[in-house]
């Protein structure tokens, strides 16, 4: 299928050919007959990315400051990497489109193949076929409306801040900026009983709202403004302001004061600085309101991706809610677009809209972009001809997020032969294919498990799929190397140890911090007989509660998640099978448990510590390792440095960080080209998973576990 991307590099925008999506649980496959340029959001992530990169330093500083921490840490040629890489990686526009439903997933009932439908979200982008969920998607009962109806994000932007500003009838309310956002709240405005009035600094924008509805409107610079529109009010000021500008002005929150009546409300839709002349706002004690994009349940996960609604008498309009009621305005006639849309463009002539954009070269408001009757339905595309090199593995990668591409990817791609990439979106498979040499780009798992050429699979994705695909791949055959965790359930532990043993395929477990140069310089210098204390100290900070990998059913939380890292490296570094396990957690209102220390006994009487705290500083190394045996000591420093203490001092330091990545792809690749063992046994991999899932069950009895 086509679709629309851009470098965040240097704003190089091109119409690829990627893999079709696949339809998924809770989404709805859609073909998209039409989407909608938002000129305001997208012409500025566009503008930012054509910039220089000072520029973008300065529009991003956020970013900038977890680059020179980065930097710190991994060393300047290894944050290079990793930063040009999501600059190089094409990125995705648009938020808001319609067409017809293709699929849709196994627990949608309401909604079925061949239906019309209005979407919105990041996914919801300028592509022939999108992927949406099911609370981002909403029907469109006559395929006439299906070109109004793409504007449905848009629609329900402006309808939100409306509802923020709670507004009566015939109430007065000014919209300040009328791009296509601030035309269609003029016009629901108008059909809510409401008199409205905008101001703009363009005089075009100015008659285009006099042309949808607006009782006034005048061009921001026009001599005597604020007594012209307070003189509407009778002198009493507006009931509400809307500001649906974008602009790194201050003007339009100061004047919204200004013109605002006492306990009025100024709403804020678009992206504007907030630090205003408070007199106004004081004096007259004037609501101010931020109105989240579509609505409730916008940014929330559990609704978005999961599809869980709120109850609708609790939280009567929802995101979903207001896309409908805009779609039903449309379909009533209630709402006219044809006096917003000025410009319709094809698709594959799409950057010509966006030039138009940023040149200003012709005034414009609703841009629109229509697309072909026929597609590519393919999930799988050939990157380069593909040739069987048994002597060097033959791969298959299932998910290649950003710590794929970053740390393995580079070291895998010199070793093997590179088959098949599958990821959830097209245009990163694609992007991943071309970059590392793979001759498909997918976003069919099927399509690597399917293929009897490839032998070993890579297992990058959440964590919720790792067992899952793990148990699969095994079934299909093929070596499995799977980033940590192996899976986030007990149930999925023991079916993946069953498909194990009846295999003879081999599996690791992305422990890589055990084939770092210091921890094996340490495992050397040990004997298994020997007694040893270890003590590991992670400063793994902090990750607020709404991040995936926080959540139990997706991530499964961080000591499933990151603890089972430590887990392995203490049982590596005890040359022994744990024995039991009890664990602590600092008392948390969030019930994270991501900060807590847990006490490991392995049978040749070795014990560890191992405490992971999240509510340190950062400026503190994240990783300390301590190992004491036979009067020894050894210190790893977050995998740069290493000192020894035994009747003399050693200390080591590497010119980077190095966690073992590179060294544990070669031992696993040499595995599966030489048929030998895996380089950890399943016996310690299935027994430090094992651990980590009594380390939950320890600290809710508040009791030592046995393994």
């Amino acid at each position: 299928m086509k679709q629309l991307t851009q470098l965040l590099k240097n704003g190089k925008m091109e119409i690829l050919e990627v893999p079709a999506p696949v339809v998924e649980d809770g989404r709805i496959l859609v073909k998209t007959h039409f989407s909608v340029i938002s000129a305001g959001t997208e012409g500025k992530t566009v503008s930012d990315a054509r910039a220089n990169y000072l520029a973008k330093a300065r529009s991003r500083k956020k970013e900038l400051l977890a680059v020179i921490e980065m930097a710190k840490n991994q060393g300047l040629l290894e944050t290079y990497k990793i930063v040009m890489n999501k600059l190089e990686t094409p990125a995705t526009l648009g938020y808001s489109a319609s067409g017809q439903v293709i699929a849709v997933g196994k627990d949608i009932f309401d909604i079925k193949p061949s239906d019309w439908v209005a979407c919105a979200g990041l996914e919801a982008c300028h592509a022939e076929i999108i992927s949406v969920p099911y609370n981002l998607c909403v029907k469109v009962s006559n395929p006439e409306n299906i070109k109004s109806a793409a504007f449905v994000a848009l629609g329900a932007i402006a309808m939100q801040g409306i509802r923020r500003a709670d507004v009566k009838l015939g109430e007065n309310v000014l919209v300040i900026g009328l791009g296509t956002i601030g035309l269609i709240t003029i016009q629901l405005l108008n059909i809510s009983g409401c008199r409205s009035f905008g101001i703009d600094i363009d005089e075009w924008a100015v008659q285009k709202a006099i042309e949808n509805g607006a009782h006034a409107a005048y061009c921001r610079n026009k001599a005597g403004l604020e007594s012209l529109l307070l003189e509407q009010t009778q002198g009493i000021g507006f009931d509400s302001v809307i500001i649906t500008a974008g602009t790194s002005s201050l003007d339009p929150i100061n004047i919204a004061g200004r013109l605002c009546r006492k306990k009025g409300k100024v709403v804020v839709v678009g992206a504007i600085p907030t630090g205003y002349d408070r007199e106004h706002y004081y004096r007259k004690e004037i609501d101010l309101l931020m109105s989240t994009s579509y609505g409730p349940g916008r940014y929330d996960k559990n609704y978005e991706e999961k599809g869980l609604d709120y109850p609708i008498a609790y939280v009567r309009w929802t995101e979903k809610r207001n896309m409908q009621a805009f779609i039903e305005l449309i379909e009533n006639n209630k709402i006219n677009l044809s006096k917003i849309i000025t410009h319709t463009f094809k698709l594959d002539n799409a950057v010509e809209a966006y030039n138009m954009i940023l040149n200003k070269s012709e005034k414009f408001s609703g841009i629109i972009l229509s697309y072909n009757e026929e597609v590519n339905f393919k999930n799988c595309i050939q990157i380069k001809p593909f040739t069987p090199i048994p002597s060097k593995g033959n791969i298959g990668f299932i998910g290649a997020g950003s710590f794929a591409q970053n740390m393995l990817l580079p070291y895998v791609s010199k070793i093997t032969n590179l088959v098949t990439v599958a990821t959830s979106h097209g245009n990163t498979s694609y992007y991943v294919a071309k970059k590392f040499g793979f001759s498909k780009a997918t976003t069919d798992v099927q399509e690597i498990l399917n293929d009897s050429n490839i032998d070993t699979v890579f297992i990058t994705t959440r964590h919720n799929t790792h067992g899952q695909y793990v148990i699969s791949s095994l079934q299909a055959g093929k070596h499995v190397f799977v980033e940590k965790p192996l899976c986030i359930t007990n149930e999925e532990l023991e079916k993946i140890k069953e498909n194990y043993q009846n295999s003879k395929q081999i599996l690791l477990v992305g422990f890589n911090r055990r084939f770092s140069p210091f921890s094996q310089m340490i495992y050397k210098n040990l004997s298994p007989s020997e007694k040893k204390a270890i003590n590991i100290r992670i400063n793994a900070g902090y990750i607020p509660p709404e991040h995936w990998t926080q959540d139990l059913q997706v991530g499964g939380g961080r000591i499933i998640g990151e603890v089972c890292h430590f887990v392995d490296l203490a049982m590596f570094f005890a040359q022994s099978k744990i024995k039991e396990v009890f664990a602590q957690t600092l008392d948390d209102s969030n019930q994270l448990m991501d900060t807590l220390s847990i006490i490991l006994k392995f049978d040749n009487g070795s014990i560890a510590n191992i405490s992971y705290f999240s509510n340190g500083s950062k400026k503190v190394p994240k990783e300390l390792i301590e190992v004491f045996s036979s009067e020894n000591t050894w210190i790893i420093d977050d995998f740069k440095k290493m000192f020894f203490a035994s009747r003399s001092v050693k200390k080591y330091k590497l010119y980077k960080q190095d966690k073992g990545h590179k060294n544990e792809i070669e031992a696993f690749m040499y595995s599966v080209k030489n048929g030998t063992s895996s380089p950890i046994s399943f016996e310690d991999i299935y027994i430090s998973t094992k651990t980590t899932f009594a380390v939950l069950e320890s600290i809710k009895q508040r009791k030592i576990i046995e393994i």
